[in-house]
């Protein structure tokens, strides 16, 4: 019997960023009920070049819409340096690493690299970036490297994005819930809390204790 959320996401997805409050709040509301929640990466994107002026003045324009959606703080001037190869699977895979040394720690530091990348416009595709974050969060720093570029962990993020894709979840944040392997679908996509909590309230009143 087992009953959980399971947070889809990706540290670099603005939505996410925009969606961090709420997931939060959710996440607090089902532990009131002794119900868990898992993070899982989904793999946003795997780029190999550096984005060009077009690319960054449309992920700005995403910026923007996250921002006014949600509130959350962005660092418009400097935060998409020339130069900068989104590649989110670094980011994603540092969660992995932390979430195999300390669930707890994986959730802080999602947390950290998107305040790190959005607010204070840190390049968190390089593993020296995240090996700060992972020791700001109380991983030790030989161990968060050593565990972060093990093959175990590599195969480990590749499952997550398949696993995430396999479901057919392109889009992030997505939040889902399970009770006895059967999952229901919480939001696919930024929603407000005031929206997502009384549906949460109602699976959890159905389910946590069934």
């Amino acid at each position: 019997m087992s009953t959980r959320l399971i947070y889809v996401m990706d540290p670099m997805c603005s939505w996410c960023w925009g969606f961090a409050p709420v997931v939060q709040s959710l996440v607090a509301q089902a532990k009131e009920q002794g119900v868990g929640a898992d993070l899982v990466v989904g793999g946003l994107r795997q780029e190999r070049t550096a984005m060009d002026q077009a690319g960054r003045e449309r992920t700005a324009s995403y910026w923007r819409a996250v921002h006014e959606a949600s509130g959350q703080p962005f660092n418009f001037d400097g935060g998409l340096p020339e130069g900068l190869v989104y590649d989110t699977e670094p980011a994603c895979r540092a969660l992995v690493a932390a979430r195999s040394l300390d669930a707890k720690l994986a959730w802080t530091l999602a947390g950290l690299i998107q305040h790190a990348f959005y607010v204070e416009s840190r390049n968190v595709t390089l593993p020296p970036e995240l090996v700060d974050l992972a020791e700001a969060v109380g991983i030790p720093r030989i161990e968060f490297s050593d565990r972060f570029d093990s093959q175990p962990v590599r195969d480990a993020t590749a499952a997550d994005f398949n696993w995430a894709r396999n479901l057919g979840i392109s889009g992030f944040p997505t939040l889902l819930a399970e009770h006895n392997g059967q999952l229901a679908l919480l939001t696919n996509g930024f929603q407000p809390l005031d929206v997502l909590s009384p549906l949460l309230a109602r699976w959890l009143d159905h389910n946590a204790h069934a």
